[in-house]
């Protein structure tokens, strides 16, 4: 597994840096970074500015100096807040990761148990119910129901009971002039991780049956069910057991991409996550800080594509590594 491990990081470093190439390409060739100057119509200063950014090199030229910055720490300096622009991805990818973390673990635990019920109870009325459950989740578009949810968890209950607060907040994820504490924090979090988790239950749960389905139907388990095992040791010992692999692949390739696919979720409950700094970012023409993002959330996609080759690789003793 080790060798496989380092065999996999070796591959996965061309792609990465081939990715990071191609991005850098595509953003120098769609984006202009002296945008603004050019409406002062100076030439001087756009001259100085070009000279400085050498933007005048080649393309090349301008990805290794760019690369070796990136690599160095030095991710340069936002046009539109002329900050640096490391501190602000730092800053969102903390948000982003403290809300997915919070979605994927409780989306998890809900999909296995849907699913493991579903598919012990094969075409029943819960089975039945369960699935049209689970299609009207895939069916919700986030904006509306997170917007739904506010309405009806946040605002009518503030209205109808005269509280000087609401129970759950939508603004955010702390109460701004306050020490952030677990209470505030859990408060502003209810709300997008439930907007979060039922699109993503919807999903996990019905790779969960059919995953649960073709382990119940296997040998071994036919096998353990003659030999008198109890059914739930069945259900959760070995079909499970064997079922876990491929979720686990589809819930790591899920959450890296909803690293910087959370777009909708940040934008209704106002949170300055990755997604809102990449639409903010797009729509100002910031090339410093779209590049380091984008290189970012690529890296994420290949890291948790490893880890989840590996955990599949230790969840099912069938896969052998050669």
């Amino acid at each position: 597994m080790l060798r496989f491990t380092v065999r996999r990081l070796l591959y996965s470093l061309p792609v990465l840096l081939v990715g990071s190439f191609l991005l850098f390409w595509a953003v120098r060739t769609v984006f202009d970074p002296l945008l603004k100057l050019r409406a002062i119509r100076d030439p001087e200063v756009i001259a100085r500015e070009t000279e400085r950014l050498g933007l005048n090199d080649g393309i090349f030229t301008q990805y290794g100096r760019w690369l070796t910055g990136f690599l160095s720490g030095d991710w340069g300096v936002s046009s539109r807040t002329e900050g640096s622009v490391r501190p602000m991805i730092e800053s969102a990818l903390t948000v982003t990761l403290q809300l997915l973390v919070w979605g994927v673990v409780f989306a998890t635990i809900a999909a296995v148990l849907i699913g493991v019920w579903s598919a012990v109870r094969q075409y029943s009325f819960s089975d039945y119910a369960l699935t049209g459950l689970s299609y009207l989740g895939l069916a919700l578009p986030a904006f509306w129901f997170g917007l739904v949810l506010i309405q009806f968890l946040a605002v009518w209950p503030q209205q109808a009971f005269g509280w000087d607060k609401p129970a759950f907040f939508f603004i955010g994820l702390s109460s701004p002039g306050q020490d952030p504490s677990f209470i505030d924090t859990a408060r502003h979090m209810v709300l997008p991780v439930l907007t979060l988790t039922v699109g993503l239950v919807a999903v996990w749960s019905r790779f969960t049956r059919a995953s649960m389905l073709d382990a119940l139907s296997s040998d071994y388990v036919r096998t353990a069910r003659a030999k008198g095992v109890p059914r739930s040791r069945v259900v959760w010992n070995h079909a499970l057991r064997n079922a876990w692999g491929p979720l686990v692949t589809v819930v790591a390739l899920d959450s890296a991409l909803l690293i910087g696919g959370l777009l909708v979720t940040e934008q209704v409950f106002s949170i300055p996550g990755m997604g809102r700094l990449f639409l903010d970012s797009l729509l100002a023409g910031d090339v410093f800080v779209l590049l380091p993002w984008m290189v970012i959330t690529g890296a994420a996609v290949i890291i948790l594509n490893l880890l989840a080759d590996i955990a599949y690789g230790l969840l099912d003793p069938r896969v052998r590594v050669a």
